[in-house]
């Protein structure tokens, strides 16, 4: 009889009904900001009716834009520790409930994938099912027995307050500091997120300031290595990788729901649910008023160059990036633009030779990128989802444009070495003949690696990590010294 006594409390509270949160809890994006993302990446101009959505409160913003846009249930990044906890629970009997301030439509979809609910608890259009709210629903629906609850921010500590056992998945600093004070029990805690200092660095995509060494290239091109300009040219490079980052990131909360189904982009900070978007957010705030800030102390046609920069990468991840060929022509002229940049930055005068040249170059390896992601979504047999707008039946004739504007570069390059500019910093211009096999046999090979499927699908990030290639730059590098002494 005194081992029954003993069991009952156990017994009754593992019975209790479990209730789960879901934005930043079960799922560790917010799927209210997740769905805005997708309906401003799909629809921009409904997107900017949705300030009058709100007029009718929070909930009839959630239904308004649940029905423009869909979020798959499959791709949404799950806390994967709390979802192997619920499928356990579930295993052993135990009802979990779905309670969520999400909208009802979208609460049922995740609730039919997961297929472990008992029911769903959401907002239904008229009631945002949040706080005070979705406490009052809870009691109504568990009277006598009482529940359990699985939290992660401040809106949930009334219902932490009121649970048999209160769990927390992901919690946030607010949220933490509000239990302490209350003095409120937590069982236990389901952290899926990784250390921030790394997804920080993966999210600004610090390795892709690589591309903005192109800032130095016109002075070193001149042969004007002083030290203001070098100072200046600097100053250029820090600002434009703030700027590029700051744009990255752009690019990366409106691609969150495409780059979820891709197998590596869905790594990425956001659309993991790794950084909240508020986060990437502030950052863009921030490194756009450093970069703009630094731009100040250089020549003014910097500055210019840097909105042209940015206003033709925020049309891009907004719209153009989706139109054949002009998506690759735009990615060739922002190399480009960095090279004008740099120019303008250190006063020194930008090559038209230089210019032919980067153009043919840069539009070979835009050409480069998009037939790697076609030869790589072939070779794993999945479906085109990024919404490019390339079939796989364009991969032969990508290779062909992006191979003929490779050796096209070469050959305008050939055509510079016994011209007027290379006679003048040169003295010996002769001798940068021999770079010319060298760039041959890098193209080639990126091209060759690329058909094989052996190619990262950003060929900068590629040059900067490959041995192979670092030597041939160091080899070109080389001749140049040869050719100018």
């Amino acid at each position: 009889m005194s081992q029954a006594i003993i069991d009952e409390p156990v017994r009754v509270a593992s019975r209790r009904p479990l209730c789960v949160d879901l934005d930043g809890t079960l799922v560790k994006s917010d799927t209210l900001i997740d769905s805005l993302l997708l309906l401003v990446r799909t629809y921009p101009l409904r997107a900017l009716r949705a300030p009058l959505w709100l007029r009718g409160g929070k909930a009839a913003l959630k239904a308004r834009v649940c029905a423009q846009v869909q979020l798959d249930a499959a791709y949404l990044p799950y806390n994967r520790e709390l979802l192997n906890y619920l499928s356990e629970q579930h295993a052993e009997g135990r009802k979990l409930y779905l309670t969520t301030g999400a909208d009802t439509s979208l609460a049922d979809r995740i609730a039919a994938h997961l297929g472990i609910f008992e029911e769903v608890l959401a907002s239904d259009g008229t009631t945002n099912l949040t706080g005070g709210n979705k406490l009052e629903s809870l009691r109504r629906r568990f009277p006598e027995e009482g529940f359990d609850y699985i939290g992660n921010a401040s809106p949930d500590v009334p219902l932490l307050q009121h649970a048999g056992e209160a769990m927390l998945a992901n919690p946030s600093l607010p949220l933490q500091a509000k239990l302490k004070a209350r003095k409120i029990p937590v069982s236990r805690q389901f952290n899926d997120r990784g250390k921030s200092l790394k997804i920080f660095l993966k999210a600004i995509r610090l390795h892709q300031w690589a591309k903005n060494i192109l800032i130095f290239v016109p002075m070193l091109l001149a042969h004007a290595l002083h030290l203001p300009l070098i100072i200046d040219a600097l100053i250029a490079f820090l600002c434009f990788s703030l700027c590029a980052s700051a744009t990255y990131i752009v690019n990366d909360l409106l691609d969150i729901e495409a780059d979820r189904r891709h197998h590596k982009k869905r790594y990425r900070p956001f659309a993991s649910g790794d950084l909240p978007v508020a986060a990437g957010v502030g950052i863009i705030v921030l490194f756009m008023a450093l970069a703009f800030t630094g731009a100040l102390f250089l020549p003014r046609p910097f500055l210019g160059w840097m909105l042209v920069y940015l206003a033709t990468t925020l049309s891009y991840s907004l719209y153009l990036k989706r139109v054949v060929l002009i998506d690759v022509i735009l990615l060739s002229g922002l190399y480009t633009l960095r090279l004008l940049a740099g120019g303008a930055a250190t006063n020194v005068k930008f090559s038209p030779w230089l210019a032919a040249f980067s153009i043919f170059l840069f539009l070979s390896l835009a050409m480069v990128k998009r037939f790697s992601e076609l030869q790589n979504i072939r070779a794993q047999g999945n479906t085109l989802s990024n919404g490019r707008g390339y079939l796989l039946a364009d991969i032969e004739q990508i290779r062909s444009f992006g191979t003929a504007s490779a050796y096209a570069s070469v050959v305008v390059f050939a055509f510079y070495i016994y011209g007027a500019g290379a006679m003048g910093l040169y003295h010996h211009p002769s001798r940068m003949w021999l770079m010319t096999p060298l760039m041959i046999l890098w193209l080639s090979r990126v091209w060759l690696l690329a058909s094989r499927g052996e190619l990262d699908e950003d060929p900068v990030i590629f040059a900067v990590t490959d041995r192979m290639s670092l030597l041939i730059g160091l080899g070109i590098a080389l001749i140049a010294v040869l050719a100018a002494v």
